[in-house]
């Protein structure tokens, strides 16, 4: 992506986009009714695709003074975990979002759940079926052909009845019966060829123990949930667009009042990202990665735990704006976000990634200073903070050159530079090795020219940053690289990335030993760092790169 980030049209905070149209069609004057839901299925961590969902559905609330419902679609014990409710509502007050009332559970209404399918069964409207679920494919059909009839499709009302009472009572096996609606077995829709609204799992519920043995698939379940909570605009994604006649079938023959109406927008796409919680707890199972919140994943945990704010986030969300043609944004955009947003907020302190050691000679030994240097040329509001200097300091090794390149302005044997916020030096000398590697420089620094500036007036191109040797501390950087790239050659696949974590021992200005896990900080001219929250200890810090700084100088 180009340097200057292009925002894009339809703003969630906006009234343009054809989600709104439909609410203020629907709604008219009473916008406030407006009732939303985000229902995850507790079954893995959220990712930065949830976060998308989180801010539309939340966002459209906060909007026109409506509601919104955090509701867990519980219906499948197999794969459901406590853990997940817990993290999901973590994520979501996080993202700075709070619902409406209660958390909701699905599972808190499996009693009614049960009493709309013994409806649907005493109306003709719904019969079990013995078939399997790969005779139940057989029979579909497909998008060309129509599908047929179950032999069992002609049960009497009182034989499902029957029959159904047993599964719920634990009388049949896993698989050996369903429950399925009876619609149209050559409808074009194949969602519509008499879909399994029931199954038999015998399995413990994270919520309701071992009280079910049948449980509601989700395309029955979802839109009696949104019928019982008063939704009024159902917003999902994309692929549930052929879902829809499903979704209002039930609605119109659940006979209850509410009549939600289902809207379907584009899910997140992006560069360099898996975004499938089946591929991303393959990760965390396999140990590729350090857990659901390693900072390369792209979950909601894993991008808090690297550094990225929920300021940041929202503004991801809202610049790629709503619409129904899929697409993938490329991840340079989330990285500006974050950007854009600490910029103005972290503190910036000097950090050698890969230290050289510099040897002042004119420098009167066992001398030091203290310096004032800004915490944020952006802020004045930060302050300022004093750093000590003395006659051997380190600066990072790419800022010197032995054979300066064109347009190199950093450190080169009789070249003057600005150490940040402290004298004029110029390279006088260079110590080696016996392998010919440079071990240090000497230089000579100008006393007149503390804070940077010389009162002759002569200019200095370059400025590099560097820390004291004495007082300098050692700490843990870790540099993050996409997770994720694609195999050229395998059509473009992707496969995990084997440089997307380096770490490296760097060292830090003293300034840094106040910080906290979490706290974040540009490192000048490399890239913002948070202190990790999981491995950094008070005398043993880590950093984790948020996202690098753009490169002033590139060698061609």
């Amino acid at each position: 992506m180009s340097d200057e980030i292009k925002e894009v049209s339809g703003e969630l905070g906006s009234t343009g986009n054809f989600i709104h149209s439909y609410i203020q069609e629907d709604l008219k004057g009473e916008l406030n009714k407006l009732r939303t839901r985000f229902p995850p299925e507790p079954n893995g961590y959220l990712h930065i695709g949830h976060a998308k969902s989180i801010c539309l559905n939340f966002g459209l609330a906060n909007l026109y003074g409506g509601k919104c419902n955090l509701r867990f679609d519980d219906t499948n014990p197999v794969k459901e975990d406590t853990e997940y409710v817990e993290s999901i509502e973590e994520d979501v007050k996080w993202l700075g979002f709070q619902w409406d009332g209660d958390v909701k559970f699905a599972s808190s209404y499996f009693d009614i759940f049960y009493d709309v399918a013994v409806r649907l069964i005493k109306e003709g409207k719904a019969f079990v079926c013995d078939l399997t679920a790969d005779e139940i494919r057989q029979y579909r059909g497909t998008l060309s052909d129509p599908g047929k009839n179950s032999p069992y499709r002609d049960r009497t009302v009182e034989e499902n009845l029957d029959l159904f009472e047993k599964m719920k009572n634990g009388r049949f096996a896993d698989g050996e019966k369903t429950l399925r609606a009876k619609i149209d077995m050559s409808s074009p829709n194949i969602n519509m060829r008499d879909p399994v609204i029931y199954r038999i799992a015998h399995a413990s519920h994270h919520a309701t123990g071992d009280k079910w043995c049948v449980y509601p698939m989700y395309d029955f379940a979802h839109p009696l949930e949104d019928v019982i909570e008063g939704i009024t605009h159902s917003i999902c994604t994309m692929e549930f667009e052929d879902h829809r006649p499903l979704y209002d079938w039930v609605v119109n023959n659940c006979g209850l009042e509410a009549k939600p109406r289902q809207i379907e927008f584009a899910r997140l796409g992006l560069t360099n990202t898996v975004m499938s919680k089946r591929k991303l707890r393959a990760l965390v199972e396999n140990g590729l990665v350090d857990g659901w919140d390693d900072p390369r994943m792209p979950t909601i945990c894993g991008l808090r735990r690297r550094g990225y704010t929920p300021e940041a986030i929202r503004t991801f969300c809202d610049k790629i704006g709503v619409s129904k043609a899929n697409s993938v944004v490329d991840s340079a955009l989330l990285e500006y976000c974050i950007r854009d947003d600490l910029k103005p907020k972290a503190k910036v302190v000097m950090a050698v990634m890969d230290p050289l050691k510099v040897i002042i000679d004119n420098y009167p030994e066992g001398k030091t200073e203290m310096l004032e240097i800004e915490n944020n040329p952006e802020n004045e509001a930060l302050g300022k903070r004093q750093v000590q200097f003395s006659r051997e300091i380190y600066i990072d090794r790419e800022d010197f050159m032995e054979v300066p390149v064109k347009k190199f302005f950093r450190l080169a044997p009789t070249k003057e530079v600005r150490l940040k916020g402290a004298y004029f030096v110029t390279c006088v000398g260079i110590d080696k090795d016996g392998d010919g590697n440079i071990t240090a420089v000497h230089c000579t620094y100008d006393p007149d020219s503390r804070g940077g500036e010389s009162p002759d007036g002569r200019k200095v191109k370059g400025t590099i940053h560097w820390v004291d040797a004495k007082t300098a501390v050692e700490a843990e950087a870790r540099l993050y690289d996409y997770l994720m790239i694609e195999d050229a050659e395998n059509s473009g696949e992707m496969v995990m990335n084997p440089d997307s974590l380096k770490t490296v021992k760097c060292l830090i200005e003293p300034s840094i030993v106040e910080a906290k896990a979490g706290d974040k900080y540009q490192f000048m001219r490399n890239g913002y760092y948070c202190v990790d929250t999981k491995d950094s200890k008070e005398n043993a810090l880590v950093f984790n790169r948020v996202v690098s700084l753009k490169s002033s100088f590139k060698i061609k």
